[in-house]
């Protein structure tokens, strides 16, 4: 189960596992972010390619409006998980 706060100030924070089943959920989130946003994955136990595509497409939305999108807090397996990926030379992590 996939855990996710929109909170004033933009920034969203997710929880749980993040994969093909919360897909739809997340996409509905994430639309309803029109502006520069920090994603805090702190409490993020799971990641898979699904939900990664998730992310890329909001990067790829904000960014094509001029806006940014920075990860924050990922645990090293996720951040292992972007490195691998070659994500981490696309997005801003911290």
């Amino acid at each position: 189960m996939l855990e996710i706060k929109v909170e004033d100030g933009g920034i969203v924070s997710l929880a749980g596992r993040f994969d093909a089943s919360q897909a739809a959920n997340a996409r509905a989130a994430l639309e309803h972010v029109e502006r520069s946003v920090t994603i805090d994955l702190a409490d993020l136990e799971y990641i898979s390619s699904a939900g990664i595509g998730i992310l890329m497409g909001t990067y790829r939305r904000l960014h094509a409006a001029g806006d940014t999108m920075k990860l924050v807090n990922l645990n090293p397996r996720i951040r292992n998980i972007f490195r691998l990926a070659g994500l981490d030379k696309v997005l801003v992590i911290e």
